[in-house]
């Protein structure tokens, strides 16, 4: 894993219309020279400081959503940028927020600053680990397969917050 990516360019004359872009790149987190993939998670999970999205019935919602239109725009993107692209970020905006759902609906419980964090911890180990099937989607060279191997970390990342949680540790 390469902290800096180049932004590979594969075809330059692929023009990309601005909401592709903004959703793929989520908000353009995803053209930060350094650990995209990790911006792309601090961003996701910054929109969970809203108290409204923690709502289970809002976040599903808004999980389906991105989910389709970072299918959509990332495939878009790959026209451009190749396989599975580091400027697309959407698929782990989607992770983060599996994460946290499913930290929400099985503990019953809402989703503290110390278990956000618990959250992006478990997420992006789990992202980078790439366990079964999310290896599998990781090697799609598609939208879905783009999106798929993070929502995939995202579940695994979800019950090993649940299960955290049970220890009872809040150091707040």
């Amino acid at each position: 894993m390469r902290i800096i990516k180049r932004k590979k360019i594969v075809d330059e004359n692929v023009k990309i219309d601005f909401l592709t872009e903004l959703i793929a790149t989520f908000f353009y987190t995803g053209y930060l020279p350094v650990a995209s993939g990790t911006l792309g998670s601090i961003a996701g999970g910054a929109v969970l400081l809203l108290h409204d999205v923690r709502n289970p019935v809002w976040l599903t919602g808004l999980i389906l959503l991105f989910f389709v239109l970072g299918v959509v725009t990332s495939r878009k993107m790959m026209t451009k940028y190749g396989n599975d692209p580091s400027v697309v970020v959407v698929d782990e905006a989607v992770g983060i927020w599996i994460t946290a759902l499913i930290y929400i609906i099985f503990s019953g419980n809402d989703l503290s600053l110390f278990y956000l964090l618990v959250c992006f911890f478990f997420f992006r180990f789990f992202d980078i680990a790439k366990f079964q099937p999310a290896k599998y989607f990781d090697r799609v060279h598609t939208g879905l397969g783009i999106m798929l191997d993070d929502v995939i970390a995202g579940i695994y990342a979800g019950l090993a917050v649940y299960f955290f949680s049970l220890s009872g540790f809040n150091p707040f």
